[in-house]
């Protein structure tokens, strides 16, 4: 069981898209797949008999498969996503002509005068389809009316037809009787048929109505036909209004507008490409998706003012310990750590979530945050655009299963983040996992992408120091979770490098600096969870020389943690040695740096 849970799992494991936030519970969903989870601390914690030299065993560490991030430079992408990120483009290029980003309704108003124009031509149709039946009607009035029924779905009779042409043209009597006849047909009668066609919604029903009695006179058409007719009548009268309306519309076009996201212009350079690429991913190189996603971002920080926001004094809020940036990974990400077991301190949380308001302040203070680390990153083709999240759950259970307020505002930040910054995680590692863990991962893990899962990580509290080695060297990692950085004006720097070595269990491990005569020996060290006896001493070179004993061997408790630092100024050629004795059955990990300086 040991050897498995140090091994890199072949499952992956889970990632929120911004980890910055704890995982809500409200998002939880049931998940029958079994999930690599990590030992109990309890259960860390524990004497292992069995556990030797190699004690990856008790390592409560659960490692997704490798995650290598994609290339941000075109050229070396696959086709078929080049492909897609050129149809982005296209997409984006169009709505910038049209502004859709800053005002999305000119589209549906564009729209509007074809639709005006076209309700004339649907009246005119409609009014045929009423007025056919009125002919008929009167064709039947002056014949019997029996024959009404039959001439509405087929041709008039040629009889009735000339009597109706000859009434027409011949006797002003029969126009008297027509007008007792219903007003429709009278104002058939009364419309003279203008020449020209007048782009008016009322003259087109008219040139219809004298179309239907030409029809009628001819004899010959159908009623097919004649519906036939009266749409290109209509047709041809509508184009006029259109080109009226337009003519006055046209004029020169705007200039296209300018987008920026992240302080990134859209399409302006190829920084540009690689914040499209962010979208494109996010949607699985679906390129309606990717669009849609990305006009909803720009509409979101345009309604949550992220301009004025980057502004705003937050600060004082008594937030800079619980997320913050420090230092980079081995690949140059920045790191981001997450400690929300800061809230245990009573007043903090009460000023923080006392109330919505305050609520409301601190998802502000998270995001614009979230927004100056992103202005910070390199969005060139080759350069970082991405963070490491290292997410500290120690003292999360009571915050999440009883702190109500916090849960909902994590909740509603997290949201946030996912839903608009996307493919902002290069790793999340998730230390000091609590034992609840497990079994609430089981819940949320179906709510995952296999890609999110890629890049997730977790350690329990035993191995969480090791595990963050792996990815961020000991000096850039801070003094609280096992590094060697840590505040305020010291011997070392980050740029000094260090050592990273292991203590076997029950046995002695040394470390020897050489040292030349007139020289100012500085080291440091740190055992992580100590619980190992230290010294150290000076041996001369010179052959019947005295040993030294510069620091008498000690008990260094596991509660002290601390940073052991000293120096020697040698007199003489030699070797400093330190003296790390083990008597645990536990494998220690240890981290060390030195330097010379002339001495005074």
């Amino acid at each position: 069981m040991a050897e498995e849970t140090k091994k890199p799992t072949s499952e992956t494991t889970p990632e929120v898209v911004v980890s910055d936030v704890p995982m809500p519970e409200k998002e939880s969903t049931p998940q029958p797949e079994p999930v690599p989870v990590p030992e109990t601390p309890e259960k860390s914690a524990a004497p292992a008999p069995e556990e030797t030299e190699t004690d990856k065993e008790k390592a409560p560490v659960t490692e997704s498969a490798s995650f290598k991030e994609e290339s941000n430079k075109v050229e070396e992408l696959p086709n078929p996503e080049q492909k897609a990120l050129e149809e982005l483009k296209q997409l984006v290029q169009d709505a910038l002509n049209k502004h859709e980003f800053t005002a999305p309704p000119p589209a549906k108003e564009e729209k509007k005068p074809e639709a005006e124009t076209a309700e004339p031509a649907a009246a005119a149709v409609e009014q045929e389809k009423k007025e056919e039946p009125v002919a008929a009607e009167t064709t039947t009035v002056a014949e019997t009316p029996e024959t009404a029924e039959p001439v509405k779905e087929e041709t008039p009779a040629p009889a009735a037809v000339e009597t109706k042409e000859e009434d027409k043209k011949e006797t002003p009597p029969v126009v008297e009787e027509k007008k007792e006849i219903p007003p429709v047909v009278e104002e058939k009668k009364e419309t003279p048929p203008p020449a020209p066609v007048a782009a008016e919604p009322s003259e087109p029903a008219e040139k219809v109505t004298e179309k239907v009695a030409a029809v009628e006179d001819d004899g010959a058409k159908t009623v097919e036909e004649i519906k036939e007719t009266i749409v290109e009548v209509t047709a041809a009268a509508a184009p006029p209004a259109l080109v009226e309306e337009e003519a006055k519309e046209d004029g020169p076009p705007p200039p296209p507008e300018e987008v920026s996201i992240w302080g990134i212009p859209l399409l302006a350079d190829e920084r540009s490409d690689v914040i499209l690429l962010k979208f494109l991913r996010a949607r699985d190189f679906k390129v309606k998706e990717a669009f849609a996603m990305l006009k909803s971002i720009v509409a979101w920080r345009k309604e949550f003012n992220i301009d004025e926001l980057l502004e705003e004094d937050l600060s004082g809020l008594g937030l800079e310990k619980v997320v913050y940036n420090h230092g980079v990974d081995k690949e140059g990400h920045p790191v981001c750590y997450n400690a929300f077991g800061a809230f245990q301190d009573n007043e903090l949380y009460q000023n923080t979530f006392a109330d919505k308001e305050k609520m409301n302040k601190f998802l502000r203070w998270r995001i614009q945050f979230m927004e100056k680390s992103i202005r910070n990153l390199d969005f060139s083709p080759d350069g970082i655009c991405t963070f490491v999240q290292v997410i500290d759950l120690k003292n999360s259970p009571g915050l999440y299963l009883f702190k109500k307020e916090l849960r909902q505002a994590t909740n509603r930040a997290l949201q946030l983040l996912q839903d608009n910054y996307p493919e902002f995680v290069a790793k999340q590692v998730f230390i000091n996992v609590p034992w609840w863990y497990p079994a609430y991962y089981r819940m949320i893990n179906a709510l995952f992408t296999t890609r999110t899962k890629s890049k997730f990580v977790f350690a329990g509290a035993s191995r969480s120091a090791e595990t963050l080695f792996q990815y961020i060297v000991p000096e850039q990692v801070p003094v609280q979770y096992g590094g060697l950085s840590r505040e305020g004006e010291q011997e070392f720097t980050i740029a000094d490098p260090a050592t990273e070595d292991t203590v076997k269990p029950a046995a002695k491990h040394t470390i020897e600096f050489p040292v030349t005569e007139k020289t100012n020996l500085v080291w440091e060290a740190r055992v992580v969870g100590w619980d190992v006896s230290y010294g150290a001493e000076f041996v001369p070179s010179a052959e019947g020389g005295y040993t030294i004993i510069i620091e008498k061997s000690r008990k260094v408790a596991a509660a002290d943690e601390t940073m052991i630092t000293n120096n020697y100024k040698a007199a003489e050629a030699g070797k400093v040695v330190l003296t790390f004795d083990n008597q645990t059955s536990k494998r220690k990990k240890l981290v060390y740096r030195s330097k010379t300086k002339p001495s005074d």
